[in-house]
This record gives structure tokens, C-alpha cells and sequence, in this order.
């Protein structure tokens, strides 16, 4: 799964966050935004999920797996998959801390760390030389 040991996994990793910050902060600043405009925090997270799944399909699918293959279906399916992680998140973690927008910090962390070992495994591979 990830060889703890290999660079060239490190590496990828390394490529998924440089673009997870770019995704965390588009992602991060429409719920932020959503919630400023007086949105209850799960509507917040819903519309800002599925603005944010568009946006990231592009930014990894060109940087952090660029050179994989993948259908639009298996992405779909694995970011339902990560929509329902981030909300029992974000209910868990709301419960011990008041503030939605640490909460919903925290919840975009916990989700991005299963989120990476997802898209490498289930959505983007490695292309087949033919």
C-alpha cells in the first residue's frame, strides 16, 4: 500500500499535499464562506464538497496523479465515500470543540490523510504501457 521506505512514495505523497493546499484552501474558504453567510455547517459542508470535488478532480488528476488513468465514476464514488467520512467527522469533532470553523479544520485533516491512500489505490493508476 505505502512502502514506508521507497522515495518514489514519499514523493507522491508530498505531490498529494502540495496539492491538497491548494484544494484545502479553495475547499476550506467556500465552507468558511458559506458559513459566514450565516449557512448551517452541514449545508456548508455539502455545498462546499461538491464545489470542492470538481476542483480537485482537476488539480490532482493534473498534478499529484498526473500519468494515471481513472473514470469519473470511481472518483464520484470515492469522494460519496469521503463526503460521509467528513461529516461524521465534523459531527464527532463538533461536538467537543464550538467553533465550526476549527472543526470543520480539523474534519478537512483527519478526511485528506484516508482521502490520499483512496485515490492511489481505487481511483488513479498507474497507466499500462502497451
Amino acid at each position: 500500500m505505502f512502502d514506508w521506505r521507497s522515495a518514489k512514495d514519499w514523493k507522491h505523497l508530498w505531490r498529494y499535499y502540495q496539492t491538497g493546499i491548494v484544494n484545502t484552501v479553495f475547499g476550506y474558504g467556500l465552507f468558511a464562506l458559506f458559513v459566514r453567510l450565516g449557512l448551517n455547517i452541514f449545508l456548508a459542508q455539502i455545498a462546499s464538497h461538491g464545489l470542492g470535488m470538481v476542483f480537485n478532480y482537476f488539480t490532482y488528476s493534473r498534478h499529484a496523479f498526473a500519468g494515471h488513468t481513472t473514470t469519473k465514476t470511481r472518483y464520484i464514488l470515492s469522494y460519496i465515500g469521503n463526503y460521509l467520512l467528513g461529516l461524521a467527522a465534523l459531527a464527532a469533532i463538533s461536538h467537543f470543540i464550538a467553533s465550526p470553523y476549527v472543526a470543520g479544520f480539523l474534519s478537512v485533516v483527519f478526511v485528506s490523510l484516508v482521502n490520499f491512500f483512496v485515490l492511489k489505490r481505487l481511483v488513479f493508476r498507474p497507466r499500462q504501457e502497451t
